[in-house]
């Protein structure tokens, strides 16, 4: 039983790939699972996901959550595009790199405040980062004055909608973040910390862990995954916009919880998360492929939610009960 839920989001993820391959054999007489472009569409709108998720995951796992992640996003896609319209395109490749940075710092620094708001004066993460959400929506918003900010930039957009041998870069660059954070997690210290953090914080603290400057860690780590979001998004769409991440922070946050965190923390893994932002953009594809409306895809991510904090509790229920 304890083996059956730790491995449900795998079971799920299989059970609703062989759904959608048996419609479409019935259907259209085609497959779903083994057409490249179907692969594709799959692993682009997963690794919008998982670029949002993926530090979500590591302050989850330590017992907090971060709200902000979405217009964390958006601050840093607005960064972005402002820098490249502001120094123009003519030095390519050094633009690039100096709004790469604007948006990459602009991010930081949510991250630094809400890491400040948790660990010094001790407000709850829930309230903290939907405080910061507030705050860096309207920053965003104020600085692209309430509109898109469109740019032409041949290196921005080749970061969006270029490949690597053959592979889009999006999905390149949450693959290796999804490593780096994943190696993170399993292999060091710093993992060891987070999910103690997450079990038993007074243990953590008695041990001599400076506790305070390890959530600091944790936020910024959440607040430049989610930077990264942005500067994907921009170089997608060639233009920053303060809503960026906004639509993707239920996804990014069911991915976290249908991968097997807790909401008490102390459990999680980036694997699980991987596989959970792939269940998402199963869902989200395959409801466009079979002709629903968009919208559905709320409601059926909705449903995978609840069904996941449901097995949390299963799960936590039965391990209390081997006790």
């Amino acid at each position: 039983m304890k083996t059956l839920l730790n491995a449900w989001s795998w079971l799920f993820l299989a059970l609703i790939l062989a759904f959608f391959e048996i419609y479409a054999q019935v259907e259209t007489g085609s497959t779903f699972i083994f057409r490249a472009y179907n692969i594709q569409s799959v692993a682009v709108a997963a690794s919008q996901i998982l670029l949002l998720s993926l530090g979500l995951t590591l302050v989850v796992v330590a017992g907090h959550i971060d709200l902000s992640i979405a217009f964390t996003t958006g601050l840093a896609a607005v960064a972005m595009a402002l820098t490249v319209r502001l120094l123009g395109d003519a030095n390519g490749w050094v633009v690039f790199a100096v709004a790469i940075s604007v948006g990459m710092l602009a991010a930081v620094v949510v991250g630094l405040v809400n890491g400040w708001l948790v660990a010094y004066l001790d407000v709850p993460s829930f309230i903290g980062t939907l405080g910061t959400y507030g705050i860096a929506r309207g920053v965003a918003l104020i600085v692209a004055g309430g509109a898109t900010v469109s740019i032409r930039s041949e290196e921005v957009r080749a970061f969006g909608n270029g490949d690597i041998l053959g592979i889009p870069v999006p999905v390149v660059m949450a693959l290796v973040l999804a490593g780096a954070c994943h190696y993170l997690l399993t292999y060091t210290k710093f993992g060891i910390y987070t999910y103690a953090l997450g079990a038993n914080r007074a243990s953590v603290e008695r041990a001599g862990v400076d506790v305070k400057r390890h959530l600091i860690k944790l936020f910024v780590l959440s607040a430049l995954t989610a930077g990264i979001g942005g500067l994907v998004y921009t170089g997608r769409f060639s233009a920053g916009a303060a809503n960026a991440g906004e639509p993707i922070l239920l996804y990014a946050v069911a991915a976290v919880f249908i991968g097997g965190a807790s909401l008490t923390g102390g459990q999680g893994t980036i694997i699980g998360t991987v596989i959970g932002a792939i269940i998402i953009a199963v869902i989200q594809f395959g409801l466009v492929f079979s002709g629903l409306p968009p919208y559905w895809q709320f409601v059926a991510v909705g449903l995978v939610i609840v069904v996941a904090v449901l097995v949390d509790q299963s799960r936590d229920k039965f391990l209390g009960g081997a006790k």
